[in-house]
């Protein structure tokens, strides 16, 4: 089979892997404002967890594309946009700490979340991906975490929007999820280069982009849950 469009199998992974619109029952309650502030901090403290486990995932997928630059290249952007993501996410931390008061019952207690235990549900997600880091082929791996991202950042839109609207936060405290919720033409670039690379290489595996998304569709669905059921 010869080289695929890289847009023609984004927009076909994407299509294939987006969520149920009335899936998430988390992200509505903070867009109009009913979400405690103890669930905000459990987000902002999951989230913490997350990022940092995300950036090691994508420079270890870096490093297993060395041999193909492109896909290194996206991967190696993942993970320097999880430097800029940890850094802004400490700042909804403190504001999302200071809505609680850091009353014990919060778990977050008051220091920056230091005695805070994560959830299994939302930590499923992260495991994931650190197993196609160390198991799945780099290039169509790809794919399966573009489709992902985009209903990643149509959540963020909505949590900063519901944030300014009905919390009263500032864009530094807003600025972590302002940084996944617009749509970047270079980011989309460097991910239609990456795709372009392995399908002109040949290596299109799309059962295997559709088992990893519907994975990753799967615990991300799991991550919302476990922050709302406290599991």
């Amino acid at each position: 089979m010869g080289p695929t469009d890289a847009r023609e199998l984004l927009e076909r992974a994407r299509t294939a892997l987006a969520p149920d619109p009335g899936a998430n029952r988390t992200v509505p309650l903070v867009e109009r404002g009913e979400a405690g502030p103890g669930l905000l901090l459990a987000l902002a403290l999951e989230e913490r967890a997350v990022v940092a486990a995300d950036r090691r995932a994508f420079l270890r997928l870096a490093e297993r594309a060395a041999g193909m630059p492109r896909c290194a290249a996206y991967y190696a952007e993942l993970a320097r946009g999880e430097e800029v993501a940890a850094e802004r996410l400490e700042h909804f931390v403190r504001a999302a700490e200071g809505l609680t008061g850091g009353t014990p019952e919060t778990r977050g207690g008051g220091d920056g979340g230091q005695g805070y235990e994560p959830r299994p549900g939302c930590q499923a997600y992260p495991a994931f991906v650190a197993w196609l880091a160390l198991n799945a082929a780099p290039a169509g791996t790809v794919l399966a975490l573009a489709a992902n991202f985009s209903a990643w950042g149509g959540y963020c839109a909505r949590i900063a929007q519901g944030l300014r609207e009905h919390y009263g936060l500032d864009d530094t405290a807003c600025g972590f999820f302002d940084l996944f919720a617009g749509p970047s033409p270079e980011h989309e670039e460097t991910v239609l280069a990456a795709v372009q690379e392995w399908s002109d290489a040949g290596r299109i595996d799309e059962a295997a982009v559709r088992t990893h998304g519907r994975l990753l569709l799967s615990y991300e669905a799991g991550f919302w849950d476990a922050l709302l059921d406290g599991r």
